[in-house]
């Protein structure tokens, strides 16, 4: 059974080397011209660096290979391909993204690739084999011709959702970074617990913890105002991460847990709990974009986080809200598996709703203000102008970004 001490070790290493990597990737990337260009699909101001998610590529590499080089794994690597499988799905996804950060990919090639990389971790052993569904009695196992399609249509899903997410600085990163740590808590648990669900081979408490340790390692050079993009390259990738430890975790455990939690008899529903944001956004852009009758692959400036700064929170504000909502999201599985009861869902669910209190009313109470600031300022001034310089295209910078936010995003 790994130690805590080796889960450790794995997760220093993968900040370390992400946080050294990426201002290196950062360099790289101006020198080379491989950079955000501001379009009418984007908003931020200036140009910014790509390869943010090569460096974290370069991370979960050196993670991975430092716990199978330390011996403190052994289970999940001695006669296992599935570390193996997670590796390959995950260069592909970061060399698919990439390489349509700096040179547009069709959408339908991009596809490809992200089935290629599904593809792989099926035949690697990164698979779904059964799940069970919420107040249906019994086990579903899926047969050879469905489980390979099922595997891909989950990554493929998971690579998009996050993909979808990565609309503001930091966002994406940090919702994974939460996400992960969860799934790395509720694996171990189940691993460790006196009736031991999943067994000490399989990797998913890994992949997890180098997961979050990545998204750690990256965050501080892509909080608002950011410094490096992880584009799709690094999306594309940590959503295939997800995909491969929620497989793992919950398309491979064929043992009852006793009703533990109410939540594991769908142990495939899981990720829809703690991955809530970014899934709930993507289900949103494409029932959206189906209404509109547009391309799936077509951008827009409506999903969670647009909503959020129209509603007069700034990209900082924003950023916090969707990660304080994923927590809370996260903390419904966790309560349970660590306690055995359910009286915890009573103050999550206050703290839900003080949370949506401050998404909804909170700017509300601030568009008051600055409406009444703006009319005390055009009696000041007949002319309806405050004295202020208007900025080059004649509106006044960072009008829609209250906390001194500069309302700045990429492209998704």
């Amino acid at each position: 059974m790994p130690t805590t001490s080796a889960y450790i070790l794995v997760f220093v290493i993968a900040i370390a080397v992400t946080a050294g990597a990426t201002p290196v990737l950062r360099r790289v990337a101006e020198r080379l011209g491989l950079m955000a260009v501001p379009s009418d699909r984007a908003v931020h101001a200036h140009p910014i660096a790509y390869l943010g998610g090569v460096a974290m590529l370069l991370g979960f590499l050196a993670a991975l290979a430092t716990a199978w080089l330390s011996g403190s794994f052994p289970a999940m690597f001695e006669g296992s391909s599935t570390a193996l499988g997670v590796a390959v799905g995950a260069v592909i996804l970061c060399g698919v993204g990439t390489l349509d950060d700096v040179r547009e990919v069709s959408a339908p090639a991009k596809t490809a690739g992200m089935v290629l990389a599904g593809s792989l971790m099926y035949l690697l052993g990164v698979s779904l084999l059964f799940f069970r569904v919420p107040f249906v009695e019994g086990l579903i196992v899926l047969g050879p011709d469905l489980a390979p399609l099922v595997t891909v249509l989950w990554v493929v899903g998971m690579a998009n959702a996050v993909n979808l997410i990565d609309g503001l600085d930091g966002l994406a990163a940090g919702i994974v970074a939460i996400a992960a740590g969860a799934f790395f808590l509720y694996g171990h648990r189940l691993m460790t617990a006196e009736v031991a669900a999943i067994e000490p081979e399989n990797i998913s408490p890994l992949v997890a913890i180098i997961t979050a340790g990545i998204c750690l390692g990256f965050l501080p050079h892509n909080v608002h105002p950011a410094r490096i993009f992880m584009g799709d390259g690094g999306a594309l990738m940590l959503g295939g991460l997800m995909a491969a430890a929620t497989m793992l975790v919950g398309g491979q455990v064929d043992v009852d847990y006793s009703g533990q939690v109410y939540f594991f008899f769908a142990p495939l529903l899981i990720p829809f709990i703690v991955m809530g944001v970014p899934i709930i956004d993507t289900a949103f852009a494409i029932v959206r974009r189906a209404r509109k009758r547009t391309g799936l692959s077509e951008a827009d400036k409506d999903h969670l986080h647009h909503r959020l700064m129209r509603l007069g929170h700034g990209q900082r504000r924003s950023v916090v809200i969707l990660w304080l909502w994923t927590g809370l999201l996260s903390l419904f599985v966790l309560y349970p598996v660590y306690t055995g009861k359910g009286n915890g869902y009573v103050p999550i669910g206050i703290l839900a709703l003080a949370l949506v209190l401050l998404t909804f009313f909170h700017p509300g109470i601030r568009r008051t203000r600055q409406e009444a600031a703006a009319g005390s300022s055009r009696r000041s001034h007949p002319t309806g102008r405050s004295g202020g310089a208007p900025s080059a295209d004649g509106a006044d910078e960072g009008a829609d970004a209250p906390d001194g936010d500069a309302a700045v995003s990429h492209p998704t």
